[in-house]
């Protein structure tokens, strides 16, 4: 339940951050990390395809496993959640975006400057030099049970490049996760969307807005244990989130 006093605190706000998972993206349609996979993928643990040794290994396999779900983003268009986080920012005087999610949803609905903790499937390198590689920016027709793909050659070093991702074992990119940590230290209400906190070292930064005073809202369909200075919204992110805009701020053009 959205209250006046919650409303009130939102409106108020200087600095809103808005931190989301998987839980956002998954109304545009967006398989999750660990939804059960079909057709050639379903021999495999994802886990066992997110690793750099697995990468390695079998190259064309993990390629084209990053390919398919790449192919997955093209084809899906942001939801009411990623265009309401979008709307937010004229309502606030500051508004940061941590995603935990690995699509450019948030950029398509018009989120500026996104940090992503865990990276981006558009972001391809080099798996030896690091070169950034560009991908085209458009769907090709992949089989729906998978296919292995053999991954392009680095123009540099002639390595092979690697999805753009953080794979188990890697460490976050450091300027997304210095901007998170900053913004959470800062700001003033922290709205928590589609993640159920699980997964570190993402999970710190509700604790450590938290723990700096600043009021923590975790917005999910399906409720979880959080603590009595914590607020919960249960429902699908763009029920709830342009429930809460409209409640703060009136009537607003998202749709």
């Amino acid at each position: 339940m959205i209250t006046s006093s919650l409303a009130e605190q939102l409106r108020n706000a200087q600095h809103v951050v808005v931190f989301t998972g998987a839980g956002v993206s998954v109304e545009s349609g967006i398989p999750t990390f660990r939804d059960a996979l079909t057709g050639l993928w379903e021999r495999f643990d994802p886990a066992q395809l997110a690793t750099s040794d697995a990468f390695r290994a079998d190259p064309s396999l993990c390629w084209g496993w990053y390919e398919w779900r790449r192919n997955k983003v093209l084809q899906a268009q942001p939801n009411g959640a990623h265009l309401a986080i979008a709307e937010l920012a004229r309502y606030v005087p500051k508004l940061t975006v941590v995603t935990q999610n690995v699509d450019d949803l948030h950029e398509r609905a018009g989120s500026r400057d996104v940090s992503h903790l865990h990276g981006s499937l558009h972001s391809p390198r080099c798996i030896d030099c690091r070169l950034a590689y560009t991908l085209p920016l458009t769907s090709e027709a992949l089989p729906e049970g998978g296919s292995r793909i053999e991954p392009p050659r680095c123009s540099a070093c002639d390595g092979y490049v690697r999805p753009g991702v953080v794979w188990f074992g890697e460490m976050l990119p450091e300027d997304a996760w210095s901007a998170g940590i900053a913004a959470a230290a800062e700001c003033d209400v922290f709205l928590s969307i589609g993640t159920s906190g699980i997964v570190y070292p993402a999970a710190e930064l509700p604790l450590r807005a938290l723990g700096r005073g600043a009021t923590v809202v975790h917005i999910n369909p399906a409720r979880f244990d959080i603590s009595g200075q914590e607020h919960f919204l249960e429902g699908p992110a763009s029920v709830m989130m342009q429930s809460l805009l409209r409640e703060a701020f009136g009537d607003h053009p998202v749709s």
